[in-house]
């Protein structure tokens, strides 16, 4: 949907950016111990989210894995935002929640999207008000963007009804945060 934005807009908006401080991982949760790793095998922290996991390409959710998940987990959040989204907030890409602590990751596909029908069922609302992974999707011309998949180890089930968004999840996680950890992917349209 971005894409369709002007080059010269994007260009014009390229200094409007959410900012990696209002990341629920660095706004919500910044106090909570940073001992879980995420990695994907499609990408490493820091670099180029492949066109395949984006709009410009096959619209899967990425393959990610994860470890270091702290004794007493009863159940994991995956939260997906990008930070740089020229928007107030950031614009959230995916929200899964209750998955298993015994979990190591999520298969290529494995959230529902415009390329996948997905094989997790806890899925919450992306800023585009559809359950399940909306893939990156820059303006033209506004510059690398960062993707934070946030990885949340919780001390209790959510339990979560419904489709809810960024709010009623962050709502419901607050004072159950045992341990976090993130994978920072870019991706950038010319």
């Amino acid at each position: 949907m971005l894409e369709k934005i002007p080059h010269a807009l994007g260009e014009a908006l390229s200094g409007l950016r959410a900012g990696i401080e209002t990341t629920a991982y660095h706004a919500e949760f910044e106090g909570a111990p940073e001992a879980i790793r995420v990695a994907s095998p499609a990408f490493g922290e820091g670099a180029a989210v492949p066109a395949r996991f984006t709009q410009d390409g096959e619209k899967l959710s990425p393959p990610l894995a994860w470890s270091g998940i702290p004794a007493g987990t009863a159940a994991l959040v995956l939260l997906v935002e990008d930070a740089d989204s020229p928007t107030p907030k950031p614009i959230v890409h995916a929200i899964a929640w209750d998955l298993e602590p015994t979990s190591e990751g999520l298969a290529e596909g494995a959230l529902a999207s415009p390329g996948s029908t997905g094989t997790i069922e806890e899925v919450g609302k992306n800023t585009f008000l559809k359950a399940g992974y909306l893939p990156p999707d820059p303006p033209t011309g506004h510059g690398p963007h960062r993707y934070l998949f946030q990885v949340y180890a919780l001390n209790r089930r959510l339990g979560l009804e419904g489709t809810p968004g960024r709010g009623a999840l962050l709502e419901a996680m607050h004072g159950h945060v045992l341990a976090k950890g993130a994978l920072t992917g870019t991706y950038e349209r010319p």
